[in-house]
């Protein structure tokens, strides 16, 4: 797909611990999905421990406000081509089975929902533009 991808992920830091690692997994499932060259590799050590390699790029976590998540989410989606966008909307926290998100998700308007996080993968140029003014997590 894309040459020159750069990854970020974005999450509101005034989730509770567990609240954020389960947002970033979540997002991090969907990008790589989309784009399993990110991590679909395997790497053997010299006494022969083969693993499957987490991913082959950093990907930076960085924090926003959902207000800011949500605007964000709008701009991202703007670009059609080229590009990931795996948000992580709050009303799916309550939604155990993926069927039930799945029926929901076309009643919901995402410019309406509160984001508790998002992922981006595309053109460094792209997501610098999108996040270059934000903040790591810490």
């Amino acid at each position: 797909m894309l040459q020159d991808i750069r990854l970020a992920i974005v999450v509101n830091p005034e989730l509770s611990p567990g609240h954020l690692a389960n947002t970033i997994a979540a997002i991090s499932i969907g990008i790589g999905s989309a784009m399993p060259h990110l991590g679909n590799q395997r790497l053997t050590d010299s006494r022969q421990n083969t693993i499957d390699i987490s991913s082959n790029r950093p990907v930076p976590v960085l924090q926003a406000d959902s207000r800011t998540i949500g605007a964000l989410l709008l701009k991202a989606l703007a670009k059609q081509e080229d590009r990931i966008v795996v948000p992580f909307p709050a009303f799916a926290r309550s939604l155990h089975i993926f069927a039930d998100y799945e029926a929901q998700f076309p009643k919901r308007d995402l410019a309406e929902e509160v984001i508790d996080g998002i992922g981006l993968a595309g053109t460094a140029k792209w997501v610098k533009s999108l996040t270059g003014s934000l903040k790591l997590l810490r």
